[in-house]
């Protein structure tokens, strides 16, 4: 008897779809690359969109478990001045934007599926090779030697999936900023937790002579901080160059009186080493194939504006979960399910892609308003000087630019 699914990824969209499967009577196998769940600078800002569907899985009495921070407040400066302040939770009555610890939530997931008899996890291994019968992908060859045969892949593994090329499906790059190529790299700093953001979590978006960067308090109590680099303009020679810059000078440079003060003190080296993360926003315009899916960011990468990628991943698990129980629990030979289940893989892409189309071209205007201050000096000299007066409209614009990206574009419910 086959596996029923077999997913590759134990990142958001795997680990929780796996267990969903798993705890509805489902022969699930989740296979992750990883040994241990100990990555840094994955996805940790929920917005009540990702924390509803936490809810809607059963799975937020783990997320208050494991090492968490709630957002108190956003506050965007300009040029040394402070443009406007937004007190969370946005929504009257909803959440808080909340920062989880992914890898401990992670791993308390596949716990509590390990649970099902009829799951199993192999953390340490990837999947070398599709297998297939004529035009259906029928199971896997694993490096550990296996090969197990299935009703069904998903591929679950990330922005640069391997099972996505070994598919033979491809990803549509989309355009993020007006001008350019839509990519940008942003630059990971993990610093001691600082004053700023030792009394109140507040998210600090700065914009200094062209150059951008936030920082707040992740779930483990650091100062993290992220600085934005355009890779579609030859403006910065610390884009091609970022190893070698003296970041500690370059920050400070870049910052508030106040805040160049406290980086000022931070003088262990080892913190100014940054991580560099690439992202690049795409969709894959075909995103099954028979025996075979793809979900998260194999099929969607986002930006990391508003943390989408996360939040994006949880309600790609509801909805497949929705299409998938009731045909894999249907009391049915496999093969005769076959023709339905190609059905629902198209099913889900078509559920799934407006909301995920929506998203990527709402994190595409927050970028675009970055360019503006970006590559105009008298827009910016322009909100600093008239901060007072201009910020409250500002602030407002950027209220109404937030709901879709906190609250989703459809509603998401768990049906199985």
């Amino acid at each position: 008897m086959p596996s029923q699914v077999i997913i590759a990824g134990a990142g958001p969209t795997g680990a929780c779809l796996a267990l969903l499967l798993a705890e509805r009577g489902i022969e699930v196998m989740l296979v992750e690359a990883a040994k241990r769940f100990d990555r840094q600078f994955r996805g940790q800002a929920l917005m009540p969109s990702g924390l509803a569907a936490l809810k809607e899985m059963d799975l937020d009495s783990i997320a208050e478990t494991v090492p968490h921070q709630r957002l108190d407040a956003w506050e965007f400066w300009i040029e040394g001045k402070r443009l406007f302040r937004a007190e969370e939770p946005i929504e009257a009555d909803g959440p808080p934007c909340t920062l989880m610890s992914q890898p401990e939530f992670l791993a308390a997931v596949v716990e509590r599926a390990k649970a099902c008899p009829n799951f199993e996890f192999v953390p340490g291994t990837t999947v070398q090779g599709l297998e297939k019968e004529g035009d259906r992908i029928t199971g896997v060859s694993l490096s550990d030697g296996r090969t197990i045969a299935t009703t069904l892949v998903i591929a679950a593994d990330g922005r640069n999936s391997t099972l996505r090329d070994k598919a033979n499906l491809s990803l549509a790059p989309q355009r993020s900023f007006k001008t350019g190529d839509g990519s940008i790299d942003v630059l990971w700093f993990s610093l001691p937790e600082l004053p700023p953001v030792r009394k109140e979590n507040v998210f600090y978006a700065i914009v200094e002579n062209g150059h951008s960067f936030g920082f707040f308090r992740n779930s483990q109590n650091q100062t993290q901080l992220g600085w934005g680099m355009s890779k579609s303009k030859d403006v910065d020679a610390n884009a091609t160059n970022w190893r070698s810059t003296d970041w500690q000078q370059t920050i400070i440079d870049h910052s508030p009186h106040w805040l160049a003060q406290v980086l000022q003190t931070q003088s262990d080296p080892a913190v100014w080493k940054p991580t560099l993360f690439s992202v690049a926003v795409a969709l894959a315009p075909q995103w099954s194939k028979p025996g075979f899916l793809m979900l998260g960011d194999a099929a969607h990468p986002m930006s990391p504006v508003r943390a989408q990628g996360i939040n994006m991943a949880f309600r790609d698990a509801i909805v497949t979960a929705n299409h998938l129980v009731p045909l894999l629990t249907a009391d049915a030979e496999t093969t005769q399910i076959y023709p339905k289940l190609d059905v629902a893989l198209a099913s889900i892409q078509a559920e799934r892609e407006p909301e995920i189309r929506r998203a990527q071209a709402l994190q595409a205007a927050e970028l675009a308003q970055g360019e503006l201050l970006h590559n105009y000096p008298i827009l910016r000299w322009g909100a600093s000087q008239f901060a007072p007066i201009v910020g409250l409209g500002v602030k407002q614009s950027w209220l109404r630019r937030q709901r879709q990206l906190r609250l989703g574009v459809i509603q998401v419910e768990l049906k199985v």
